[in-house]
């Protein structure tokens, strides 16, 4: 397989083995790829996780588990001011 990459790509790659972080070009695109694929897994577990979190959040809404969003806001605002004073 050939690939091409931009002159600033073909430069990072480069660098990367004149560092002796990797003995060659081609360990240095594998590694990159290894690591868009572990970034994509991550990034599909996170949108499930929100899928999840927005059928719950319609499960409740459709059985009139609601809450008022004074009171919402009320709570969140106490987070904030919590952390806030934590932090200070």
């Amino acid at each position: 397989m050939n690939i091409s990459l931009t002159p600033e790509l073909e430069q990072f790659v480069n660098a990367k083995v004149n560092s002796g972080m990797y003995t060659s070009a081609s360990e240095v695109i594998r590694e990159s790829l290894r690591l868009l694929h572990t970034y994509e897994d991550l990034q599909n577990q996170r949108i499930k996780q929100l899928n999840q979190a927005i059928d719950v959040g319609l499960t409740q809404l459709n059985t009139g588990n609601t809450v008022l969003a004074k009171d919402s806001y009320d709570r969140l605002k106490k987070k904030i001011n919590k952390i806030a004073k934590e932090q200070k």
